[in-house]
């Protein structure tokens, strides 16, 4: 089964599927997600066995414009609604505490509870079809678990090969291009405000200076206590290849003795480095939106290239680019001492 176009048909189909209890991956702004019922809780269970996720990670619940958040969450603070009328639809997720009647499969068995909607035209359409627009899907992104994240559906195609045949666990893949944003959603805790408020879990498109300009407060980092949220283990968002980071001033003299010990090197970088030679490269914009645009479409490019490691050029540390950073940073965790290694 390949992708369809996201046609009324179509969606209508996703939508049946999703209230039969089958998964259907489908187009956010962001990336594209896997997404099931969300109280549904075999349905949910159906994603975490697809992506070999863990069971105490858990899941966003997305909603169609001008849902009824009340129904998913208890205690709404002001706080919310303001970050709604600020920032919704769009990539932003707000963990409030979970209403009762919600399953705790979406949360990982915790009492909190990720809601956001999304602005994508298909997943909006979808979202208003599904349970005539009552429903919420549940959706982390449409891959294995850490992998780096699809944001076109080859990439899902390339995933789930083996879910998407017939008789596999995802129904459907809608197309709806490629995503504009490029990486997963804003997530903010408004579960403790009075111990804690506002508490930034994942950085992302929408940026602390936004929302504190919202709030009137600066988001806080993320505490011990802190609730758990997609996409926020160590490592995360990684291709198979090894991920080095390197400052940009290191990266010709590390390029070179790679080479000298006959390394094969595929490299992403933002500026030009025209004394530097590669196997593969891939040029990025200059910019964080962009290159958040085109940042897992270059690293699957770059995974493909049969190289002994992926060399990312150090971005800078502005905090406009704190969302790349903090998805490079958990990609690069696990090859923290390949570059060592491998240079004796």
């Amino acid at each position: 089964m390949k992708s369809q176009a996201s046609t009324p048909e179509a969606i209508a189909q996703a939508a049946h599927a999703l209230e039969s209890g089958q998964l259907v991956a489908f187009p956010t702004e962001t990336v594209y997600g896997l997404g099931a019922d969300a109280e549904n809780p075999t349905a949910v269970a159906n994603i975490y066995a697809a992506k070999g996720r863990p069971s105490n990670h858990p899941v966003i619940v997305h909603v169609a414009p001008g849902a009824d958040i009340s129904y998913w969450a208890k205690d709404i603070p002001a706080e919310a609604h303001q970050l709604i009328a600020a920032f919704w639809p769009g990539p932003l997720t707000l963990i409030l505490k979970r209403a009762d009647h919600i399953p705790d499969a979406v949360s990982g068995g915790q009492d909190t509870v990720g809601i956001r909607c999304p602005s994508h035209p298909v997943a909006q359409e979808l979202l208003r079809a599904f349970k005539a627009g009552k429903g919420g899907v549940a959706a982390p992104s449409a891959n294995k678990f850490g992998h780096v994240s699809p944001t076109m559906t080859a990439h899902v195609e390339e995933e789930f090969e083996q879910e998407i045949q017939p008789g596999g666990l995802i129904a459907s893949i809608l197309d709806g291009g490629q995503s504009d944003v490029g990486i997963e959603s804003t997530i903010v805790d408004l579960s403790r405000l009075a111990t804690h408020g506002p508490v930034l879990l994942r950085p992302g498109h929408i940026t602390v200076a936004q929302m504190a300009a919202v709030l009137g407060t600066t988001p806080a980092a993320p505490d011990a206590a802190a609730p758990r949220a997609s996409g926020t283990l160590d490592a995360h968002y990684a291709p198979h290849t090894p991920v080095i980071l390197v400052e940009a001033a290191e990266l010709d003299d590390t390029v070179n003795r790679l080479h000298a010990k006959n390394k094969k090197l595929a490299l992403m970088s933002y500026q030009a480095h025209p004394a530097i030679h590669a196997e593969a490269w891939r040029h990025l914009p200059a910019d964080p939106v962009g290159y958040a645009h085109d940042l897992y479409a270059g690293l699957r490019e770059l995974d493909h290239a049969n190289a002994d490691l992926i060399l990312v050029e150090a971005l800078p540390q502005d905090k406009d680019w704190q969302g790349v950073n903090d998805r490079l940073r958990r990609a690069a965790f696990d090859s923290r001492d390949v570059l060592q290694g491998m240079l004796g």
